[in-house]
């Protein structure tokens, strides 16, 4: 459903709040962390972290998500000692959350005085060269929501001082692309560990058929999630420089061709036992369970480019 309007966003509220509670030399965080399905152990390389629970910020809403927190955590990475700010928990429409609501944390984050933004999820493969658990950083996306009717700009400006038509030809940073990959080498990632490629955002929470797998990859999508891309759209809003980073944790189901039950009917009452394969389906419970498993790669990863950020 499109939005017709903004609703007064209580910024004032949020950041006195912030500002009450915590510690202040976190209070001016330089980056900002959104972390995905899985990936919320990214806080556990947080040094002096302050945690803010979303239900005491007005603005915020919950995530209902398995695998998903619902925390503010403030605190420092790294030897640098890089201020950071991170979302454990993200919202997505799907959960009935308005596109103002989902994209508040972000606009929070700017207003805090974050400059650049790191983006984590967990995305489903569409591309048979990238395997699960690579490391995809997206240098495009593919967005349909926000083609026929759900773009979280819809209605009035929040600012007259943002563009009316937003250009997102250059929503993915290239420099902090590069800083991706120079992280990569520097950690020893073997090199088929990160990959390049361009992110399709779909509405959810259903997972795609086939034919509509078919139809991403058809349009030059390699991978397939339901979040991130809104969030995108309101930093570049914010004028805030954006790294999206996608885990893959499966492979989305899109066979060579149909299993024709006709045939298969057909051969068995002309007496010919068959073959009944199970049909393959995608869970979220692999998610999760892959989001486990590359959670330490993922954070060496995040944490190695936050330090490389404030010298680029």
């Amino acid at each position: 459903m499109a939005q017709t309007s903004t609703p007064n966003l209580p910024f004032s509220a949020t950041l006195d709040v912030l500002a009450a509670i915590v510690p202040k030399p976190l209070q001016k965080p330089r980056i900002g962390i959104v972390c995905g399905s899985g990936l919320s152990t990214l806080v556990s390389s947080l040094k002096d972290v302050h945690e803010v629970p979303y239900s005491s910020l007005e603005g915020f809403g919950n995530s209902t998500v398995a695998g998903q927190k619902s925390i503010l955590a403030f605190g420092l990475m790294g030897k640098e000692n890089v201020p950071v700010v991170a979302m454990l928990g993200r919202f997505h429409p799907y959960e009935g959350h308005e596109p103002a609501t989902v994209t508040y944390p972000i606009r929070v984050m700017a207003r805090l005085g974050v400059k650049d933004v790191i983006i984590t999820n967990a995305a489903g493969s569409l591309n048979p060269d990238i395997p699960i658990g690579t490391i995809v950083v997206v240098r495009d996306h593919l967005a349909l929501p926000n083609l026929t009717g759900l773009c979280p700009l819809f209605g009035p400006l929040i600012s007259p001082q943002y563009p009316r038509f937003l250009p997102l030809s250059d929503a993915y940073s290239t420099r902090l692309r590069r800083l991706a990959f120079l992280s990569s080498h520097q950690l020893g990632f073997d090199p088929a560990a990160l990959g390049e490629g361009t992110y399709a955002w779909v509405a959810g929470p259903c997972y795609e058929t086939p034919a509509e797998g078919r139809f991403l990859r058809t349009a030059g999508a390699d991978v397939v999630g339901m979040s991130t891309v809104p969030e995108v759209v309101a930093a570049r809003e914010e004028g805030l420089e954006v790294l999206v980073l996608s885990l893959v944790t499966n492979m989305v189901v899109i066979p060579e061709k149909y299993r024709s039950i006709r045939e298969e009917v057909e051969a068995e009452l002309a007496g010919h036992p068959i073959d009944m394969p199970p049909n393959e389906v995608a869970s979220h419970e692999e998610v999760l369970a892959v989001g486990r498993q590359k959670a330490e790669a993922m954070k060496n990863l995040v944490e190695h480019i936050v330090q490389l950020v404030p010298k680029n």
